[in-house]
């Protein structure tokens, strides 16, 4: 009986450290990006800023519209600044707003 609960205790132990070794830890990184094109602050920045934070692994989004900047967080792991730029610039057609500069910042 005791070599069969170690058995079952050795297999857990065992699972359980190859599942911990196979999640990555979250690699949060923080952008800055210059929008051209927008025209309003409900219609044209709060549309962007609601795009992006709905994007799989980014955390917070604010878009400036008199600043005309977007500030974004993410997780690297699940996205990357170039799939958030890429989306920005393909919303509405991709005829409207157009990301021309990208900065990390943290």
């Amino acid at each position: 009986m005791k070599k069969i609960i170690y058995i079952v205790l050795a297999t857990f132990l065992l699972l359980t450290t190859i599942s911990c070794q196979k999640q990555k830890k979250e690699d949060i990184h923080n952008i800055e990006v210059t929008i051209e094109g927008m025209t309003c602050e409900i219609g044209c920045a709060r549309l962007i800023q609601s795009k992006v934070y709905k994007l799989e692994g980014v955390t917070e989004s604010k878009v400036d519209f008199e600043k005309k900047k977007g500030y974004f967080t993410y997780d690297k792991n699940k996205i990357s600044s170039e799939e958030i730029t890429t989306n920005i610039n393909g919303i509405a057609g991709g005829d409207l707003y157009k990301v021309t500069d990208v900065k990390v910042i943290n």
